[in-house]
């Protein structure tokens, strides 16, 4: 894993494997020092592939290799660090291993490992080579059969994938053991093989499906947690529902398990039947868990139980077809959270706003995050070209990004229509390993579409930018929309489905026509027109156009492209106030917030700059038609990401003081507003988790923000009193995070009483660490960096531990840039500390922290060079793992 360059593995180079492997019995003695792993593989021949068998493999010690029952002498096969070949394997034959592993020296938690007495697995992207010899590449894909064996005191519970068929006690052989067999009836790749054991309580439900087969669901988590799933429970109960109602898709197993964990590197696994899922996605209950927690829960549940058809029934063809599986199902989660967020909505209109905060949530992420990536060393298409370390591809443009090119397709087919494509998909596709190719052919093939210029989003890199521009002439009643992709290196263009409304003087939409056939009306809203965009540039004439319209452009974020549209101040302000499409009344709001941060970042004064963005702040929060959630995103300023990626050279410290001198300066010129939404919006009686009382939560909490910024200390008492005395994690996180962002004398008191109250509980932690890594340094305090040292040595925290990691090390890297970028360089120093502690430990974790530098050159000149020399520092380790190396690389070639 170390110290050899890394190769890099291109698409192009793609060949079908050697061997295929049938069926694969696997059998487990589990030890946390050593753990005894027997495999059995039924393989052959690949049709007329003439090359040798080759067995993945890393960190195993090989016991013994049998050739059709007979045991291979060394001088039959090739056994290195990655791998095990036979070049003389026949046409058909059965491979049998033995090999050890030990699970308790697994830090870099991908393989078999150990956490908290219980064994687990993660085999995704190449984990399983780590527990066996394997073909580990997801077009091999076998039947599994799994006996795993035991000491009963501490491990009573033996689960894998898929049936169980038999268990009992292994008697005379072994006193004290006992023993479990397994069946997966579907082929699988191996990335999906999950094995867990240990000391575990069950939580169960049992549904029928629309079929009428009665299945069995159950969490598992440790003694005492058993409440703490019971969202998570209901979550999956709603997601296999809504996948029958929405795709025609029904849970295809008897039993469906989730087993959750504090030590895990990603959020969780869609392991076939057996999902291993962080317990941040798991555990909820109003005391430890948000109202953004029990959503980010049922969206992550959703999405785990999603993939056991767009993943598992059908998967990848190879790791650059990762969106294939993430893309759609992360689209398909989303779909979901809005229909339940819809669902508890107590009026359509209700309901309609539900989806449209939904959908604000999604894109604000997306600018912030992967927008950022498209325009950095990183920067790759939702389908690779090539990599060299796959763990560094679980990315937002495969995930995030991957989901929006899905969007698309179903915005240019319907919904409907995209229906038909899912079934064609699977009419296809059942059972197989695929492409990205294979999936836009079905949706094509179902809906007699041409989607070949569509394609090009998969091999595209970066954001594309359009520019919109427009006229009116009046003798003909006719308004002109001319949109132009800027495309750079002479790149064909895309094919853009483009939303766009017209917006009259009185604030209502007016009735859309286009001369000739270049588009078609959206089902959903009468007003607005789908644009099929597919030239570099393509004009548009709506015709019988009333005087005075102003263009709503891109509605709903019909695609993920910037748009340059040269709007004046007064026409965002009148769409602020009056555009029918609620999400492009955000997308105003928010541009008017960016000009006005721009503004004082460019030395204007902040309250000229702000004026008119506090006008339609006012005019936004008392509006009472206006759902409390959906009032909340309109006063949320841009995140200082997204403000970022729109100036040239980055200088942190001078974008945070302009961001919060515009923020106090809102807050100074609404303050009567504040305590009156403050105390208006509270709801007597205990937390309840309903829609409406969540949306008045989150209106409450942003106006208490808001009251703190403006420095008064009756907002201080308040803050503090609401931390002490909220019954739920939403108000008292809330509260919390106000404070800490203040010069308030109550602020160490409350983080240190928070620490008191929650230190035996793992989640609530991991957000008191966050928020002291992310918070604003205040006039004559401390670098914030001092504090995040302390921490460091907190008994609570530890370096294997990815999600204590991430709450301080990641939140300190990647969420305080004014403190992370400070000009004596000092977050620099300690960046380079933190990478190579955590590489030696867990390479996955340390290359998320790596990432911290991708947008060096874009920072001011002594920050560049501090950078620059850091990342060098780095790259001259010869002991670095591959998964560092790729990032390290990549920043320092630009």
């Amino acid at each position: 894993m170390r110290s050899k360059p890394a190769k890099t593995i291109n698409r192009s180079e793609y060949q079908p494997p050697e061997f295929l492997v049938d069926a694969i019995a696997l059998e487990f003695d589990l030890g946390a020092a050593c753990t005894r792993v027997k495999s059995t593989l039924e393989v052959r021949r690949n049709g007329a592939a003439t090359g040798p068998l080759v067995l993945d493999g890393e960190g195993l010690s090989l016991i013994e290799l049998r050739l059709d029952g007979q045991i291979l002498p060394p001088a039959r096969y090739v056994l290195d660090e990655t791998s095990l070949t036979i070049s003389d394997c026949p046409p058909s034959a059965v491979i049998t291993l033995i090999n050890e592993v030990s699970p308790e020296r697994n830090t870099a938690l991908d393989g078999l490992y150990v956490s908290n007495g219980n064994f687990l697995t993660q085999c995704e992207a190449q984990g399983f080579r780590r527990i066996t010899f394997f073909p580990d590449r997801p077009d091999v894909m076998a039947r599994y059969r799994v006996l795993v064996r035991a000491e009963r005191a501490s491990c009573p519970v033996l689960l894998a994938n898929g049936n169980l068929i038999d268990q009992g006690e292994c008697e005379a052989e072994r006193p004290g053991w006992h023993w479990a067999l397994w069946e997966d009836p579907f082929p699988k790749p191996c990335y999906l093989f999950a094995l867990v054991a240990g000391k575990l309580a069950v939580r169960e439900r049992r549904v029928t499906t629309g079929s009428g087969r009665e299945v069995l669901l159950q969490a598992w988590v440790e003694p005492g947690n058993e409440e703490r799933s019971t969202h998570a429970l209901d979550s999956l109960v709603r997601a296999i529902a809504w996948d029958e109602q929405r795709f025609g898709l029904e849970l295809d197993l008897d039993r469906f398990m989730i087993v959750a964990t504090d030590d895990f590197n990603m959020g969780a696994m869609e392991n076939k039947g057996l999902n291993v899922f962080n317990t941040k996605y798991v555990f909820a209950n109003p005391r430890l868990a948000t109202d953004a927690d029990f959503r980010a829960i049922e969206s992550v549940v959703g999405h785990e139980y999603f993939h056991n058809w767009t993943g598992n029934r059908v998967t990848c063809r190879d790791w650059f077809q990762l969106t294939l599986k993430e893309g759609l199902t992360v689209f398909r989660d989303q779909e979901f959270s809005a229909d339940m967020r819809a669902a508890q909505a107590a009026s359509p209109a209700a309901a309609a706003s539900a989806r449209t905060v939904g959908r604000i949530d999604d894109v604000r992420a997306l600018r912030a995050s992967q927008f950022p990536e498209d325009a950095g060393p990183m920067a790759h298409p939702i389908r690779p070209e090539s990599y060299r370390e796959i763990n560094n591809f679980y990315t937002t443009t495969v995930y995030e990004k991957g989901a929006e090119v899905v969007r698309m397709l179903q915005t240019l087919v319907g919904v409907a229509g995209f229906r038909k494509g899912i079934d064609c998909y699977f009419e296809r596709h059942d059972g197989q390993a695929v492409t990205c190719d294979d999936f836009v052919a079905a949706i094509a093939a179902a809906n007699d579409r041409d989607l070949g210029q569509f394609s090009r989003w998969y091999a595209r890199a970066g954001t594309p930018v359009l520019q919109a521009q427009s006229a009116y002439d009046s003798s003909r009643r006719e308004f002109t929309l001319t949109l132009t992709q800027r495309s750079g290196d002479a790149e064909p263009p895309l094919h853009i489905p483009f939303a766009v409304g017209l917006v009259g003087p009185d604030g209502r939409d007016v009735p859309l026509r286009v001369a000739g056939a270049l588009s078609t009306p959206d089902a959903g809203a009468a007003h607005t027109m789908v644009l099929d965009l597919r030239a570099d540039e393509q004009r548009f004439v709506f015709e019988d156009v009333p005087p005075g319209c102003v263009p709503s452009l891109l509605r709903g974020f019909s695609a993920p492209v910037i748009i340059e549209a040269g709007y004046s101040d007064e026409q965002l302000s009148f769409l602020a106030g009056n555009d029918p499409d609620p999400f492009n009344r955000w997308e105003a709001t928010q541009s008017l917030a960016l000009r006005a941060v721009l503004a004082v970042l460019a030395g204007g004064a902040a309250r000229a700059a702000g004026a008119t963005l506090a006008q339609a702040w006012q005019r936004a929060l008392g509006d009472e038609s206006l759902d409390p959630a959906y009032r909340e995103q309109l006063i949320a300023l841009p995140p200082e990401a997204v403000i970022a990626e729109h100036v040239e050279v980055i200088d942190p410290v001078a974008l945070r003081a302009a961001r919060n001198e515009l923020r106090h300066e809102l807050a100074d010129a609404l303050a009567p507003l504040w305590p009156e939404l403050w105390r208006s919006l509270r709801d007597p009686g205990p937390y309840h988790r309903d829609a409406a009382a969540s949306a008045r939560r989150a209106l409450r909490n942003a106006a208490l923000s808001y009251w703190v910024a403006t420095g008064r200390q009756e907002a201080f008492t308040a803050a503090a009193a609401q931390c002490h005395e909220a019954d739920n994690m939403t108000d008292r996180a809330a509260a919390l995070a106000a404070l800490t962002n203040s010069a308030a004398p109550e602020r160490d008191p409350a983080l240190a009483a928070f620490a008191a109250e929650f230190h035996d509980e793992p989640l609530a932690l991991d957000k008191w660490f966050a928020l002291q890594a992310m918070m604003h340094r205040q006039k004559g305090e401390q670098p914030v960096l001092r504090r995040v040292r302390e921490l460091l040595r907190h008994p609570s925290f530890s370096l294997r531990n990815p999600n204590r990691v991430r709450a301080l090390i990641g939140s300190f890297c990647h969420g305080n840039a004014a403190e992370f970028h400070a000009a004596d360089g000092s977050g620099y120093e300690f960046w380079v500390e933190q990478v190579l502690a955590l590489d030696a430990i867990n390479p996955q974790v340390a290359a998320r922290i790596a990432r911290a530098f991708e947008r060096w050159p874009k920072y001011t000149s002594e920050r560049r060079h501090a950078m620059r020399s850091a990342l060098l520092l780095v790259a001259d380790q010869v002991e670095l793992s591959a998964d560092v190396r790729e990032i390290v690389d990549r920043s320092l070639a630009q």
